[in-house]
């Protein structure tokens, strides 16, 4: 008679082990993306340039300003590992000192767009009506004129510098992020747990700090990854055309104007700042559209 029972304890416990493990929505996204190679590869050498950035400059004995006029021009060798440069100056000092600059201005200038962005576009949204109208159509104005010439006349007016670059790209660098975030707030404020939020009192801030920014990370964290090779980019442009990084502080930009006019009989000085830049804005925008696929609800099983 025994073998026709069960025992309440054990029914439960083989339920449970049959149950799938709840996996949450980032552990499903970190899933998502260790899928995509492409990706993957792409934070890889964004760990590698970011580990390199941070260690290399003390690698070898050399500074990035220091000279060694006899051995200028030297071609990549066992003592040089990059070269160096017209001064002699050790490239690979230089190079991953100017990983530093560059990175740290793509990804301050960045968070700063993202935190300006997500905070105007989620009360121009929320609040919508005549402040969304006046709100946006300044955005649209600063949207309507070249982010690189508002960079390039306020560096002018600032005086070259890196704080005078992060500035420049953040005053109209936000208006991209802001748009992008009215939009998802525009439509998930009408959903049902944020009419729920609002009747049983909760204040506007934690609606929008609790319910609606939480809801668009997918959106912004994108963005922003998207957003970094672009400051990157713009910054090695400025200090290419000697409105950025002033001499001697190592950058990208600087680095392949001082190679350009050698570019013929030392190629190594414009070609290996130049593969840096593509190979990190390359490596950002793989990483990005990983990051896109992953964060879609819709692609979530």
């Amino acid at each position: 008679m025994s073998t026709l029972f069960e025992s309440l304890k054990q029914r439960k416990r083989v339920k449970r082990d049959d149950a799938k493990p709840h996996i949450s929505f980032w552990q499903d996204v970190w899933r998502r993306l260790k899928q995509n190679h492409m990706a993957i590869a792409g934070l890889g050498i964004l760990s590698f340039m970011i580990i390199m950035a941070i260690i290399g400059p003390h690698l070898n004995q050399y500074t990035y300003y220091q000279t060694h006029l006899p051995l200028k021009n030297t071609p990549p060798c066992k003592e040089f590992w990059f070269g160096t440069d017209e001064l002699g100056r050790d490239m690979f000092t230089r190079i991953w000192w100017g990983a530093r600059i560059s990175l740290y201005v793509g990804i301050t200038a960045a968070l700063i767009d993202m935190v300006i962005g997500v905070m105007y576009g989620s009360c121009a949204a929320f609040f919508g009506g005549k402040l969304d109208e006046i709100m946006m159509r300044f955005a649209d104005i600063l949207y309507a004129i070249p982010s690189l010439l508002i960079t390039i006349l306020l560096i002018v007016v600032m005086g070259p510098g890196l704080a005078s670059i992060i500035i420049a790209m953040t005053v109209a660098g936000w208006v991209t992020m802001a748009r992008i975030v009215r939009t998802q707030i525009h439509q998930i404020k009408q959903m049902d747990y944020v009419l729920a939020a609002k009747t049983l009192g909760a204040s506007n801030f934690r609606i929008i700090w609790r319910y609606l920014i939480p809801n668009t990370m997918g959106s912004i964290i994108t963005t922003v990854t998207l957003t970094i090779p672009a400051a990157i980019f713009t910054e090695a442009f400025l200090s290419f055309l000697g409105l950025g990084i002033q001499a001697p502080i190592a950058s990208w930009g600087t680095m392949a104007s001082d190679g350009l006019p050698a570019m013929r009989y030392y190629p190594w000085r414009l070609f290996l700042p130049a593969g840096f830049i593509s190979i990190s804005m390359l490596a950002f925008n793989l990483l990005g559209d990983g990051l896109r696929d992953a964060l879609d609800p819709r692609l979530r099983k």
